[in-house]
């Protein structure tokens, strides 16, 4: 697969969080950091993401932003 996206960081999913129409999938990128994603659930069947598999986090986004308190 070719993409785009510069921004791709391969993982290991740790958890797949089912809800009504939208799964949060916790994806383990290595050094503690864990990166969450929402999908719906049919991607996530389509896909056939689950606990331990690997996958690709692609990061995309117009907009950054940073908080700090």
């Amino acid at each position: 697969m070719r993409i785009s996206a510069r921004n791709q960081i391969k993982g290991t999913v740790v958890e797949v969080k089912k809800g009504a129409t939208t799964s949060h999938v916790r994806v383990d990128i290595g050094g503690g950091q864990i990166v969450t994603s929402s999908i719906t659930n049919e991607a996530i069947d389509d896909l056939g993401i689950k606990a331990n598999g690997q996958v690709t986090v692609v990061v995309k986004a117009s907009d950054v932003m940073i908080a700090v308190d």
